[in-house]
C-alpha cells in the first residue's frame, strides 16, 4: 500500500496550493502519486450536500449541530473510500487536501471545551472504525494566523460549490480562530503530525518557501517508509 499524507489547516492557509505542489514534486522525483481534495463537491452525493450546507441552505453556522454536520463530511469520504483505497494500492503516495482531521477540527470548534473530546472521539469512531477509512501516515499542519488566512480567502478564485466570496465557515473569523486552536491541539498531541509554520516573524512566507519545507518533510518520511 502507498503512503497517505494529509495536508491540514484553517481555510485560507494554502492547503490546495501546497497539496498540488507536493504532488508535482513527488511525481518529478520518480514516485507515482494521486491527489484527493475533500470535500469532493461534484464527485459525491454527500459532497453536493456539503456545498448546500456551506452556502447556508440548512441554517447558520450555529443552527446545525456539529454531530449532524460531521455526518456529511464523513459521508463524503465514505463515498470516496473505494477509489481512495484503489489509489493507495496503485500509487506510492496519496496526498489529501483535507482529511478526517478537518472534520474533527471544524466540528469540535463549534463546541465548548468540555464537549470537544466527545466530538473528537465520535468523528474518529465514525470515519476510522465504522467506515474503515485508512489512517494517514503523516499529517502536515499549515499553521498561519487567522488574519493572514482571511486575506488569502478574499483573494481566492470562485469555487464550484459557491458564488459567494466566503462560505459559511470562511466568513466567521472568530470561528476560524477556534478551528486553529483545535488544529494546534491535534498537532501537539500526535507524533505523526508536523507543523509547517507559515510566518517568518510578521512576514507571510512565500508559496515556494512553504513548499520547500513540506518537501523536506516528505524526504524525511520517504527515507524510511517509501521504497
Amino acid at each position: 500500500m502507498g503512503k497517505l499524507i494529509a495536508i491540514e489547516g484553517i481555510d485560507g492557509s494554502g492547503k490546495g496550493t501546497q497539496a498540488a505542489r507536493l504532488v508535482d514534486a513527488i511525481r518529478d522525483s520518480g514516485h507515482s502519486c494521486r491527489l484527493f481534495s475533500f470535500p469532493r463537491y461534484s464527485e459525491t452525493r454527500f459532497g453536493q450536500k456539503i456545498g448546500d450546507f456551506l452556502n447556508g441552505r440548512f441554517g447558520k453556522l450555529d443552527e446545525v449541530h456539529p454531530i449532524l454536520v460531521s455526518l456529511l463530511f464523513a459521508g463524503d469520504r465514505f463515498e470516496s473510500k473505494q477509489v481512495l483505497i484503489e489509489a493507495l494500492s496503485s500509487h506510492d503516495v496519496v496526498v489529501c487536501d483535507r482529511y478526517v482531521s478537518s472534520n474533527i477540527a471544524h466540528q469540535a470548534a463549534k463546541l465548548p471545551g468540555d464537549n470537544q473530546k466527545e466530538l473528537m472521539e465520535w468523528v474518529e469512531f465514525l470515519e476510522f472504525t465504522l467506515y474503515g477509512l485508512p489512517q494517514p501516515d503523516r499529517t502536515l499542519f499549515l499553521d498561519i494566523p487567522v488574519e493572514a488566512a482571511t486575506n488569502l480567502i478574499a483573494a481566492k478564485a470562485q469555487r464550484i460549490y459557491t458564488d459567494q466570496a466566503a462560505d459559511l465557515h470562511e466568513a466567521d473569523s472568530v470561528y476560524l480562530q477556534k478551528v486553529h486552536s483545535v488544529y494546534s491541539f491535534l498537532c501537539r498531541s500526535n507524533p505523526q503530525w508536523t507543523r509547517i509554520v507559515g510566518m517568518d516573524g510578521t512576514r507571510l512566507k512565500s508559496v515556494d518557501e512553504i513548499a520547500k519545507e513540506i518537501w523536506q518533510e516528505f524526504v524525511s518520511l520517504s527515507r524510511n517508509q517509501i521504497a
